[in-house]
């Protein structure tokens, strides 16, 4: 064979890999390198270029890097303005997903396992129905109060301006007297210092891991689970080959879990962190979280009512599920 001849060959064999190959724009929310929620994106990243030898690569941008805002990411992967994202603020755009929220619903980690696994159906027919396909998830440990004011009970939120992240959040608040004021994550800092809120519901691996020197007080009420769904471009997604479909599948099953776990242990860090450096960290008064199952459970309902059959029928399945 000429030389001429191979090295066309090897030219034409360069230029269809070249041409297989599928590189993709990842996004999200978080604009902290540091934080579990992006050290887990960068992992999946590096292993789907690994492990599907380079067939699909990623580039990972962080928050506010895109001109995407927090709340629009799931609709930019419904377009295909990305193809590939972590979404906490997804329930914007899949409001049925807020169920998982409702405060005071689920109470620990083998609820929410149990919760998650009875609402995936409903959630990849209404994440089907913005052009986007669920891969998996991860969640952030309990959401919990944090105050520049001196808390001790539920009863002490009465009066005071509480940054939300949700309505369903926003009626805990209220529940209690408070005023719930949303915000977006930037505008907390500043927010606290000029008094516009006196307080957080939040983790500390999570917004208390940056907002802590304005919080000198932690009420630890598991108000509620915040959880971010990983999210793919339901075209792009399926113009993948099978076997590269399944390992990002594969990948994000593994990671999600994973991240979850570093959360996990993040908080427990974060919160001795916190207490070594003056935080005063309150353990559960007594009766509160009777009182508040009391207060919030007829909400649960109310709220699943007034939002139509198929928010009735995910909040039945999770109760069915969590046996409550």
């Amino acid at each position: 064979m000429k030389l001429s001849t191979l090295g066309a060959m090897v030219a034409l064999a360069a230029s269809t890999t070249i041409a297989q190959a599928t590189d993709w724009t990842a996004y999200t929310y978080s604009a902290v390198s540091t934080t579990a929620a992006v050290k887990g994106m960068n992992r999946i990243v590096e292993r789907v270029g690994k492990e599907t030898d380079g067939e699909l690569t990623m580039q990972l941008h962080l928050g506010k890097t895109l001109q995407i805002a927090s709340s629009d990411i799931t609709q930019a992967v419904g377009d295909g303005i990305v193809d590939f994202a972590a979404d906490f603020f997804f329930s914007g755009s899949v409001p049925i997903a807020r169920v998982l929220n409702l405060p005071l619903l689920i109470e620990n980690d083998d609820e929410w396992a149990k919760a998650t696994d009875a609402m995936e159906p409903i959630l990849v027919k209404a994440f089907a129905r913005q052009g986007v396909t669920p891969l998996g998830e991860y969640r952030y440990p309990e959401q919990t109060i944090f105050a520049t004011f001196e808390i001790n009970s539920l009863a002490d939120l009465k009066g005071h301006k509480i940054r939300v992240t949700s309505p369903e959040q926003g009626k805990f608040v209220e529940a209690f007297g408070g005023a719930p004021i949303t915000l977006a994550g930037t505008e907390v800092p500043t927010a606290l210092e000029r008094g516009v809120i006196e307080g957080v519901l939040t983790a500390s691996a999570g917004g208390a891991k940056n907002w802590h020197e304005f919080l000198p007080y932690n009420y630890r009420f598991p108000v509620n689970y915040g959880n971010s769904m990983i999210i793919a471009n339901t075209d792009t997604f399926e113009a993948l080959s099978e076997k590269d479909q399944d390992l990002l599948r594969k990948i994000v099953v593994e990671e999600g879990p994973a991240t979850t776990k570093e959360f996990i242990d993040d908080e427990a860090a974060q919160k001795a962190s916190q207490a070594s450096a003056g935080m005063m960290i309150v353990g559960l008064a007594d009766g509160d979280l009777a009182t508040a199952r009391q207060k919030l459970s007829p909400y649960w309902e109310a709220w699943a009512k007034e939002n139509g059959p198929e928010y009735e029928e995910a909040l039945k399945a999770i109760r069915t599920a969590i046996g409550k």
